[in-house]
């Protein structure tokens, strides 16, 4: 016979998003349980963002090491990579991540952590098959279901099930192959692909869209090919089939080509963990895909005192999107479980980014270009030729774009490949979450030589094509009487 547990909130997953919601229940002072399966650690700093990262920069310090002769450097031919040494190093640096994360989760739950897989019985209801053995029930004022996402592997790859690999277990090989393909070319895909063939290990790439890294806008999405086109095989716009070959497989587009990888590696999303909660049977409604429907600035699943964020709800699957839902969750769900009639908090979304890491770094920020009124917009362009600091970088393709209101220059979003993109990013997002203007942002200074400098420029192309461009010198603001 099963004991019963009672409780304020429940933390389904012990992620990023459940971790934030736990944050948030604590500082409420309400009592808990945190209900994790396993392994602890987040996506992230396991399988995600932390080890890919790694793989990248060993990538760009092998390819420094090897281009010695570009700065007049001798010697480059002798050089050799040990592969297995080079992945033996990522897990090092990746345990060195994962594992100070799963001690701080345990450490924050205490002896409120149920290790085990639960399943609803109804929206205040759970059952708890444990790690250790046996079942408990548990009954809560409110729950946050927060149990992640694992990666798409869909029916029609069984027949080369054995040659496949996720990104959950691209990390955790010993002996990496001689050749690789990657199927999926979004950021995840494109991210690996390259840093695989900068390792030296050959790679044949496929997709059945027509841009990589997930870029919508056409121009930059041009860029990025041409710029990363010729560091490994790319195939878009094609249906890929695949059979097994004796020590691998093999690869062929509808256009006759052909190529051999010794492993696939499945870059195609990733899926919500929620549909292995029994929520079906518990009575959730659901939509096709077996996800609640749930307000997204609240987290609530209807009206139900059920809350969803992060990976596990399937809308913005970043790390930093899913601890700010965490957080949006706990807050309510420790506000319910104080006072059931309370009405949730609604919090206003944050202005979306996207990275992918590539070196140059391809972004999106804001809205985008495919989600506006090319009518009722400006674009603002830089290039990186025309950036001294892209130019030191061996970076000349880079191209910015900025998209503004056509009657007041105010920022609504951008795409880019550019070096260090990532800062050039965050300094986008925040001038967008403050409305500033081309105008205003032009106010802030100028370094020189800095990649920022392309911002400059795309915003003095955003001035030059509206009418409400100021009369003083851009970037230049009156001073206040003394």
């Amino acid at each position: 016979m099963s004991k019963t547990m009672k409780t304020d909130v429940v933390i389904i997953g012990a992620g990023t998003a459940g971790m934030y919601a736990l944050r948030e229940v604590r500082r409420a002072g309400r009592s808990f349980l945190l209900i994790d399966h396993g392994p602890l650690g987040t996506v992230c700093a396991r399988v995600g963002c932390m080890p890919s990262k790694v793989a990248l920069h060993a990538a760009a310090q092998w390819q420094s090491a090897i281009g010695i002769e570009k700065i007049g450097g001798s010697g480059a031919q002798h050089l050799q990579l040990n592969h297995d040494a080079a992945w033996a190093e990522l897990r090092r640096q990746r345990d060195g991540f994962a594992n100070p994360t799963a001690a701080r989760t345990r450490q924050a739950a205490g002896e409120y952590l149920l290790e085990g897989r639960a399943q609803f019985l109804g929206a205040d209801r759970l059952s708890v098959e444990l790690k250790s053995g046996g079942r408990c029930e548990v009954e809560a004022k409110a729950i946050v279901i927060a149990v992640g996402s694992r990666p798409l592997v869909p029916g029609w790859l069984d027949s080369v099930r054995e040659r496949v690999i996720t990104t959950d277990e691209l990390f955790e090989l010993e002996k990496l192959p001689s050749s690789m393909a990657v199927l999926g070319l979004g950021a995840i895909g494109l991210e690996m692909g390259l840093a695989l063939a900068r390792l030296g290990i050959q790679v044949t790439g496929a997709d059945i869209a027509s841009t990589i890294g997930g870029m919508s806008d056409p121009e930059v999405a041009a860029r990025a090919l041409k710029r990363f086109g010729p560091e490994f095989q790319m195939w878009l716009q094609t249906e890929t089939r695949l059979s097994l070959a004796a020590d691998g497989l093999i690869m062929e587009a509808e256009d006759g080509r052909r190529a051999e990888a010794g492993l696939l590696l499945a870059a195609l999303g990733r899926r919500s963990n929620a549909d292995q909660l029994g929520l079906a049977a518990a009575g959730f409604e659901l939509d096709p895909r077996g996800l609640p429907a749930f307000d997204s600035q609240t987290m609530q699943i209807g009206a139900l005192p059920v809350f969803i964020a992060g990976d596990a709800n399937n809308q913005r699957q970043l790390m930093h999107e899913a601890a700010d839902e965490g957080a949006m969750a706990g807050f309510n769900a420790a506000r319910l479980a104080q006072d059931i009639s309370a009405r949730p908090q609604a919090f206003a979304r944050k202005t979306p980014l996207a990275i992918a890491f590539t070196d140059p770094d391809l972004v999106s920020v804001g809205t985008r270009l495919s989600e506006l009124d090319e009518k009722q917009i400006v674009i603002g362009s830089a290039e990186g030729q025309g950036n001294g600091r892209s130019r030191v970088l061996h970076e000349p393709l880079g191209l910015l774009r900025i998209y503004a209101d056509r009657k007041d220059g105010r920022l609504l979003g951008a795409a880019m490949l550019a070096s260090r993109g990532e800062h050039l990013a965050h300094l986008l997002a925040l001038a967008i979450e403050r409305g500033e203007t081309a105008a205003s942002l032009l106010e802030m200074p100028f370094y020189h030589p800095v990649v920022e400098e392309m911002l400059q420029s795309a915003l003095q192309d955003v001035l030059g094509q509206i009418s409400t461009a100021p009369d003083l010198p851009w970037g230049l603001r009156a001073a206040e009487p003394a």
